[in-house]
């Protein structure tokens, strides 16, 4: 994997540089000493995974992804334990690194990120079969659903309510598991409870959008994305 690292700390940047090299998965394109120089270079340049410092002067981390349209996968790098919670609000934060960072926890970090990758690898392939339906299992019995009649995918405790125009399925399955199977044309995750289909959307207002009768919160996570991904006038 082709990798980048941002942080402000020339001493971090090496350490983080020489974890890099003793894992022969990855390969350091490039560092960076602030975030600004690193979005120029993403601009164009393709990279597969960021280490990424939270703390940085003018810019910071979060600043960063916000600013990505469509961010690689980042690895947080941090002295600071508090924004853990916050940082997994974004779907493309792989994982939170606290310093000093061992060699075997950094290594468990690639896994993750190398697992992502097969999995999105995996989903490409199903959502470019073209197939609209969707098989779930209730009470013993499989059940097919047509993708585009579904408008809202909400997680509770270990099961998820899937509601379409006609009616609402109970499964036992969680929202990454769905999400996985559900086409990003129409589908974008919200929050971490919910998954929308964009097409259905009636209206939004501040941080929560209007579905049929549902009214769904946006994280601010994932906002800019759904911006982007409706037609204005």
């Amino acid at each position: 994997m082709n990798c980048i690292i941002i942080d402000d700390e020339a001493t971090a940047r090496a350490i983080i540089n020489h974890l890099c090299n003793q894992t022969p998965q990855l390969n350091v394109v490039s560092e960076f000493p602030n975030a600004i120089e690193a979005i120029k270079f993403l601009n164009q340049n393709e990279i597969d995974l960021v280490f990424l410092d939270i703390h940085m002067p003018d810019f910071t981390g979060f600043d960063f992804i916000q600013t990505l349209k469509n961010p690689p996968k980042i690895i947080l790098t941090t002295s600071d334990t508090n924004f853990a919670i916050q940082a997994f609000e974004y779907d493309c934060i792989v994982d939170y690194l606290v310093k000093p960072i061992q060699l075997t926890r950094f290594q468990k970090a690639i896994e993750k990120a190398e697992q992502m990758t097969i999995v999105e690898e995996k989903t490409s392939v199903q959502k470019q079969d073209g197939n609209n339906d969707l098989f779930v299992n209730i009470d013993r019995r499989l059940v097919k659903i047509n993708i585009p009649d579904i408008y809202l995918v909400e997680a509770k405790g270990d099961y998820i309510n899937i509601k379409t125009e006609l009616k609402n399925y109970i499964v036992h399955s969680t929202l990454k598991k769905i999400e996985e199977k559900l086409p990003d044309t129409l589908f974008l995750k919200v929050h971490r409870s919910y998954i929308i289909n964009t097409k259905k959307i009636i209206d939004i207002e501040d941080n929560s959008v209007l579905i049929k009768q549902d009214i769904i919160p946006v994280s601010r996570a994932n906002r800019p994305e759904l911006m982007r991904r409706l037609n204005f006038l």
